[in-house]
Formats: C-alpha cells, structure tokens, sequence
C-alpha cells in the first residue's frame, strides 16, 4: 500500500496548483484524478490577471486569448469598458490548461494516478485511507479539490451543504466566420441578460464560450435566456454548440474547512466570487493558503488546520463576505443600481478591474459608503 504526505482530490488548477506548493517544499504528494487528461471540464474558462499573476510558472503555452479591454453592458442605455495594460482576462480551455498544470507539478515530483475515482474514505490514528477504483492508499492530509460537488467533501463528513450554489449554463459555440470575426475582439459581460444574473461572450481561439448565470435559486429557464443573448449578440447561424450546465458556489461554507485532516479548497469549499462567479483564482489561492499552513506546521495535522482557517479569516473570507451583500444589492435593487451607475459607472468598472488585477479587494466599509451614495442620489 503507497504512502504519501498529502493526496489531492481533483487535477484542476487549485489540486495542480497546490500540489506544486507542496512538492517544491519536499512533501510527497499524489493528485488523485477520476479521469485520463486532458478531459472537457465545463468552465466558461475565463483567468483573471490576479489568478495568473500568482502562478508559479508560465502559461503562455495554453493561453488561447487575452484581453485587456472588456465591456461591461446593462440594456441600451448604461455600457461602459474598462481596459489595463495587463490582460484583464485570459481565456484558456480546461483541458490543455490543466493538463500543463499536472505536468508542470509532476516536474516537481508529484505523482499523478488518472483513472482513480475515489470510492471512500476511512481515518485511522491520524492516517486517512483512500480507496479508489483501482486500489487503497494512505496519506496524513487530503485536499478536496474536486469541485462544487466534492463527493470528498461529503466523505469526510461534510453532511449539509452550506454554500449557496446558483445555476449556470455554457455552450461552446462555432459561429460563422463573418460573427466570429465580429465576437473575438471583445469580453463583453451583459448584466441583467438573465434575472438576478448575467450572460458573458467568451471568444476563445476559434469559437466563443457563452453563457448565462443567475443568482436566483428559482426556477428558471436558462436555455430560453441564452437564446434571447444570442440574438442580443446578433448571432443567427450557429455552426455547431455543445451545452453544459452547472453550478457555482458563490458563499463560503459557514461550518468549516477542515475535518478529519481534510482540508477543503476552490469550489468545495464555496470560495468562487459572489459577483462575477469566478472561481480560478480564488481556487488556485485557497490551495496556496491550504500548502502553506502544511508546509508551516510540519504536517502536524492540528496545527496545519488552525493556519488554514487563520489564512482564510485574514482576507479571502471577509472579503467573499462583502462580495455577497454586494451581490444581493447589485443584482436585486435593480432600479437604484442603475441610478447608482448612471453616475459612478465608470468607477465602478475601475474598480472591478482592480479586483481582477489584485490591486485591491472588496472593501470592508462597503455597505455604509454605498448607503450614504445612494442617499445623496435619492435625496
């Protein structure tokens, strides 16, 4: 039976990502993968500058475009664009984007075992055994990387669910040369395409990922919604489409992230942006935090759990925390919204892109400097 210091569930960029951290300090370390890569993964496949920027290597390699301008569009009347002299958005494919992540960490000595679907969990005098399609190991920490479903989530003893998860669908679509000549040169996002959501046109090498995505838990018809964006974008022939649905954690769970030496990271443990639904980044910095706390207590299991939380409280929860009051407010008063942006749109755009570029969070003080905004709009 293999040992290894630390098994993570999942090959995406936050279990690739993390499983670098790890092994460059000289802890052994599997990644745990269901699959064989490179594999579809549905993701609308959008890296915003703070995510790539915190990557340890290089992935110009996988990129298929990157955009510094993007358009942010609400009906006829409120459109703004915000642009960097950084690519605010890269636009990658899932899986040669994961695929250059395992292999850069199998560099680094990671072992990769692909077609491993992990069937259970049992924990043993501070010892977890994994068993999995094709046989048992042990291993003194796992890291749930398998995102929003984490079926290791549930293995290890998260029961209820606590995020709150909304519903998102994506088609990657091949359109005539004439629209994709028209499409590929813009990220255009157009808030309020859908209920309580937006819809986002992603252009991509050779075709555009689009979508929409509400923040509504109602039931909804998402299909009715992105055929409506496609008129909007003023596309008529669709060559080919593939549809995929899913959903994203957009609230950090509330009962913990760490039991029974399982540590959770990305989309398991809800850390996706309330606003804008991104999860990359956010993904890829909870398992740095995740390697880290390992890494710094010398594996001592209990120590390594009261970093981890410590390096969440310090920024990425409280700043998730005021992205989704910000996110009920935005995409539920409708009406003051958009007497809010007619004056301080353009700001609000800089800003976003900010965040995007990490040059600054969500700010803690944000609800009663936006109350004292709107007061002076109304009154």
């Amino acid at each position: 039976m293999k040992h290894f210091d630390v098994a993570i569930i999942g090959s995406g960029p936050s279990g690739a990502s993390t499983a670098y951290h790890l092994a460059k300090a000289g802890i052994s370390t599997v990644i745990i993968e269901k699959e064989t890569l490179p594999r579809y993964k549905t993701c609308g496949g959008g890296l915003v500058f703070r995510g790539r920027n915190s990557l340890p290597f290089d992935i110009k390699a996988v990129v298929d475009k990157e955009f510094y301008t993007v358009d942010i569009v609400l009906g006829e009347k409120l459109q703004f664009k915000t642009h960097r002299e950084e690519p605010t958005i890269t636009m990658v494919m899932r899986d040669s984007f994961d695929k250059h992540f395992t292999e850069r960490a199998k560099e680094v000595g990671v072992t990769l075992l692909e077609n491993h679907k992990l069937e259970s969990l049992e924990f043993n005098d501070n010892l977890v055994y994994l068993t999995t399609s094709q046989g048992t190991i042990t291993t003194n920490f796992v890291i749930a990387a398998d995102g929003a479903l984490s079926p290791t989530a549930k293995m290890a003893g998260w029961l209820k669910d606590t995020r709150k998860l909304i519903p998102a669908l994506e088609y990657e679509v091949e359109v005539s040369d004439e629209d994709f000549e028209r499409l590929s040169k813009v990220v255009r996002f157009d808030i309020d395409a859908i209920p309580y959501g937006y819809a986002w046109s992603f252009p991509k090498k050779k075709h555009l990922s689009i979508g929409v995505a509400t923040t509504k838990r109602s039931k909804i018809n998402l299909k009715k919604y992105y055929q409506s964006y496609l008129e909007t974008l003023g596309i008529n022939i669709i060559i080919s489409e593939s549809q995929h649905g899913f959903q994203i954690p957009v609230s950090p769970r509330t009962d913990g992230f760490v039991k029974n030496n399982v540590f959770l990271i990305g989309d398991a443990a809800g850390f996706a942006d309330p606003i804008t639904a991104e999860g990359i980044s956010n993904a890829i910095y909870s398992g740095k935090l995740a390697a880290e706390a390992i890494i710094e207590a010398d594996k001592e299991p209990q120590l390594a759990a009261v970093l981890y939380e410590a390096k969440l409280d310090a920024k990425l929860i409280p700043e998730l925390k005021t992205a989704l009051w910000l996110s009920k407010w935005f995409y539920e008063q409708k009406t003051i919204r958009n007497l809010f942006l007619k004056k301080y749109g353009q700001q609000v755009c800089e800003e976003m892109a900010n965040i995007f570029h990490g040059k600054r969070t969500y700010p803690k003080d944000i609800k009663q400097k936006l109350k004292d905004k709107v007061k002076q709009l109304v009154f």
